[in-house]
């Protein structure tokens, strides 16, 4: 529990703090919502049967009640925005992922520094509520599975999404034969081994890209065997590039209007 928290007069808190990799903040909740970020790294957050892969350009918000896991998976800087039930940006019990503009990535470290009882506190919060009431953005979401031999499957995936073993493969490491392993994938997941794996691939392509590593050098990393095969499947799933997929908002606009 931190120090303080939100409350009808101090609707917007923020608790900063600085992890090592592969930290893990073990499964709780909260009476307010969270807006979760690293203003440098790269999350994973973790709500029931989904997880979502982070990077600094994106946030999630996570309703009050909610249980959350948080895993760094590599050195972040997290900054958690505290809100209270009176001032919520977002309706509904459902996580959504925002994107981190550069004025709310500013106003975040702003109120960082700022004295939390202050009137300028107080007004950084305000801006920020209002700037995250228009950030909702598309999600990079993986669904995670029940049973028990794909949980062991699926983990060692998220922790090496280019790996280049196949379901007969895994079939092998988990103890049942390939078939029953793609009968449950279409039943605990309703979707293949083979588009389970695509979603990883997609969530993990994220935090790359945000740092500027070349898309042919994702897709190798990632286990694609071009950057058009890459860029072909983001594309097909997402109905953009990945250039244009992560371009700020403001950026996107202002490109179609140009085009216009």
């Amino acid at each position: 529990m931190p120090d303080m928290v939100p409350d009808a007069q101090h609707p917007v808190r923020m608790r900063a703090r600085n992890l090592g990799p592969s930290a893990i903040l073990q499964a709780h909740t909260h009476a307010w919502g969270q807006v979760t970020y690293a203003s440098e790294g790269t999350l994973r957050v973790s709500v029931g049967n989904s997880t979502w892969i982070v990077p600094p350009l994106r946030a999630i918000w996570i309703p009050p009640q909610v249980v959350h896991e948080i895993k760094t998976l590599e050195k972040s800087q997290l900054r958690a925005l505290y809100i209270h039930s009176s001032a919520m940006p977002f309706r509904g019990d459902q996580c959504i992922v925002v994107e981190v503009s550069s004025l709310l990535r500013e106003l975040i470290a702003a109120l960082s520094k700022a004295d939390e009882e202050t009137l300028r506190a107080s007004l950084i919060g305000q801006l920020i509520l209002s700037e995250l009431a228009d950030s909702e953005t598309q999600a990079i979401r993986v669904a995670l599975p029940t049973e028990k031999r794909l949980i062991v499957l699926c983990k060692a995936l998220l922790d090496d999404p280019g790996s280049a073993m196949t379901l007969g493969d895994w079939a092998q490491h988990v103890g049942a034969s390939e078939r029953t392993l793609a009968r449950l994938f279409e039943r605990d997941l309703g979707i293949t081994f083979g588009q389970w794996r695509q979603q990883i691939r997609l969530a993990h392509a994220a935090p790359m890209i945000t740092r500027g590593m070349p898309l042919s050098m994702v897709a190798s990393e990632l286990g694609y065997a071009s950057q058009s095969a890459f860029s072909a499947m983001f594309k097909k799933t997402f109905g953009e590039s990945p250039s244009v997929f992560f371009m700020p908002k403001k950026s996107r606009l202002t490109k179609q209007v140009k085009r216009q």
